[in-house]
C-alpha cells in the first residue's frame, strides 16, 4: 500500500488512464462522519470517483458527484477540485447484511434513482449531467452516466475495503477514457487488460501502486506516465460563507433563531461547529431575505 494518497495520470496508447488511491482520505471522512462499514464504502467510492472526473478538467475546475437512490442512506455527495475532495452521506449509520460476504453498497444506495454530476468550469456556469442509477454500486454507476450523459465510453473501477474494527484498509480506483479514433484491435486489447485484472481492493490490499494498476491496464501498449499528484480531503468551509448563508434564509426561519442564547451550524462535509449568538445574528445584513419575503 502507498505510504500517501496520489492520483496518477497517464496515456496507455490511444487511451487516458487516471488511478487514484485515497485510503487516507477515507478514513478521515470514515472518522469524522461515524460512518457504518456500507456507509464507508459508498461514500470513499464516490470520493475517488470525483477525484478521478476532476483530474479530466483544468486547475481550478471541479467536479460534485450525488447520488439520490431509494435506499437508506439516503444522498451520497462528494465534490472534488485540485486534487482534493470533500463528502458526505445522508444517513451515515445504516447498517446492512452483506451480500455474498461483500458490503451491499448498490443497497445502501438503492438500485433506482439517479446520479448527478456537476462540472464547474474556470469560465462560465456550472452544469448538470443526469443518468438513471443501474446498481447503485457507484463505479458501475458513473460508466452508465459517462455514456448516456456525456457520450463517453468508458471503463471506471473503484473499490473501498474495509477492515473488521470499522477502519479502511485500501481505497481507491481507476478511470479509462479511450480517445476518439481508437483502434479496434486496441480496443480490444484495451478491454481485455481491463476485465483480466482484480478487483481494485485485491490490488491495492496486495501493494499495487495507482502506477502499477496503469501498467497493467496498458500491458503490451505504450505507457506514459505523465504526472503524480497527493490527493487529500480538504473542506473549503468558513465561518462567512456560513454568516452568508444564514443571511439569506427566510424571515420567520431567521427570526426563530433570534429566541435560542446560541444557533450552531454544523457543515454537513467535514461536521466543523459555528457558533452565533443573537447579536451576530442580528448584526448579519438582510436586504436579499425581506425582498423576498416582499415578492
Amino acid at each position: 500500500m502507498t505510504q500517501e494518497d496520489v492520483l496518477i495520470r497517464a496515456t496507455v496508447g490511444d487511451a487516458r488512464v487516471y488511478a487514484v488511491t485515497t485510503t487516507h482520505l477515507t478514513q478521515y471522512m470514515n472518522k469524522i462522519h461515524g460512518l457504518s462499514p456500507v456507509a464507508a464504502a459508498a461514500l470513499g467510492r464516490t470520493a475517488a470517483g470525483a477525484l478521478l472526473l476532476a483530474a479530466t478538467m483544468k486547475d481550478g475546475e471541479g467536479v460534485t458527484i450525488r447520488f439520490k437512490g431509494n435506499g437508506p442512506l439516503g444522498e451520497v455527495m462528494a465534490d472534488a477540485t485540485n486534487y482534493t475532495v470533500r463528502g458526505f452521506v445522508e444517513h451515515p449509520e445504516v447498517m446492512l447484511p452483506l451480500k455474498k460476504g461483500k458490503l451491499d453498497v448498490g443497497g445502501g444506495v438503492g438500485h433506482e434513482g439517479v446520479v448527478i454530476v456537476t462540472r464547474c468550469p474556470e469560465k462560465g456556469m456550472p452544469f448538470n449531467g443526469y443518468a438513471l442509477l443501474k446498481s447503485g454500486e457507484i463505479a458501475e454507476d458513473l460508466t452508465k452516466y459517462l455514456f448516456d450523459s456525456e457520450q463517453t465510453p468508458s471503463v471506471v473501477a473503484l473499490g473501498v475495503l474495509v477492515d473488521k474494527d470499522g477502519s479502511i484498509a485500501v481505497s481507491g480506483g481507476y478511470f479509462v477514457q479511450p480517445l476518439p479514433g481508437a483502434s479496434d484491435e486496441f480496443l480490444e486489447t484495451l478491454e481485455n487488460n481491463c476485465i483480466t485484472l482484480p478487483y481494485v481492493t485485491e490490488l491495492l490490499r496486495s501493494g499495487h501502486s495507482p502506477e502499477d494498476m496503469i501498467r497493467l491496464i496498458g500491458k503490451g501498449m505504450a505507457v506514459e506516465i505523465l504526472d503524480c499528484h497527493p490527493v487529500s480531503f480538504h473542506c473549503s468551509c468558513s465561518r462567512d460563507k456560513v454568516a452568508h448563508m444564514l443571511e439569506g434564509l427566510p424571515e420567520a426561519e431567521f427570526s426563530s433563531m433570534l429566541d435560542d442564547p446560541q444557533t450552531e451550524v454544523r457543515c454537513h462535509y467535514c461536521g466543523k461547529k459555528y457558533l452565533f449568538t443573537p447579536e451576530e445574528l442580528k448584526a448579519l445584513p438582510r436586504k436579499h431575505a425581506k425582498l423576498d419575503d416582499a415578492n
